[in-house]
């Protein structure tokens, strides 16, 4: 119960700090994107904001034992930059500067009925299945592959 109450009061304030910072407004962002026309900065001001709240609380968890909600904190193993990586923080950010939106910000303000948001969501979430149904097929296929090197076999 306690870890539920958690994740409910850290996802509205989440969302609370995406609206005040105008993060589900598309006009702003791509403002903030457009550095040859009428750039406007003050989204920067709410990334660095978010950047020194995120070092900050790093910082102190490492401190703890464990984190509040649960028996042990879950930090990436991998730290290696592959093609994987680097293709979908590029789909990210021209998603991000074509719509104006990002995942975040956009599930925030899909509670306004915006058509372009809900459009937005359901090519997100159609994006993820396509994904996870080719790596589903990706990892069949390898394998039932034959082994490198030689020939399958009829068993």
């Amino acid at each position: 119960m306690r870890r539920d109450i958690l994740a409910f009061v850290s996802g509205a304030l989440f969302t609370l700090g995406l609206t005040v910072a105008g993060m589900t407004e598309p006009r702003k962002v791509q403002g903030f994107l457009d550095f040859a026309g009428a750039w406007d900065p003050s989204l920067a001001f709410v990334m660095l904001g978010a950047v020194a709240v995120y070092a900050l609380s790093y910082q102190l968890s490492l401190r703890r034992d464990a984190p509040w909600h649960c028996g042990e904190f879950s930090l990436p193993s991998q730290r290696r930059i592959d093609a994987r990586l680097v293709a979908g923080a590029a789909v990210f950010g021209v998603g991000w500067g074509l719509a104006g939106l990002c995942p975040g910000p956009a599930w925030s303000a899909l509670g306004t009925g915006n058509a372009t948001i809900v459009l937005f969501v359901a090519a997100l979430l159609a994006g993820m299945l396509l994904v996870r149904a080719a790596e589903t097929v990706a990892t069949g296929s390898a394998r039932r592959a034959p082994p490198a090197g030689g020939a399958a076999r009829d068993g």
